[in-house]
């Protein structure tokens, strides 16, 4: 079967009231906090930003995948949707995060050098 859509939603678009729903979504790496056990993402597209939480403690393939990421990098992953700890009220999705199942790298970015 022909798949049409590569994503479930958008990076702005998820709030407190999808909390437990599976998603897909697709979009660049902003940010990347590796805190051991745990690395924050924060994925951004053309209609906002959303935060991604991975356990890279449970699972190494998800941790070595995660390591690797770069600034700009373009990436696919799944998940639930579940509520932030540390809310970010400021943001439409700073109630809630992506507990990350799975990974794909769609597009690896080069680092731009200074002269």
């Amino acid at each position: 079967m022909l798949q049409t859509h590569i994503r479930t939603h958008t990076c702005g678009e998820l709030n407190i009231s999808h909390l437990g729903q599976s998603v897909t979504l697709c979009g660049w790496v902003q940010k990347s906090r590796d805190l051991g056990a745990m690395t924050f993402i924060d994925m951004r597209d053309r209609y906002g930003l959303t935060q991604l939480v991975l356990n890279t403690d449970s699972d190494a393939a998800l941790r070595d995948k995660s390591r690797s990421l770069g600034r700009e990098f373009v990436i696919k992953v799944s998940g639930t949707v579940i509520e932030r700890a540390s809310k970010n009220l400021k943001m439409p999705t700073g109630e809630i995060e992506i507990a990350v199942d799975t990974l794909e790298i769609l597009n690896e970015a080069k680092t731009l050098r200074s002269r």
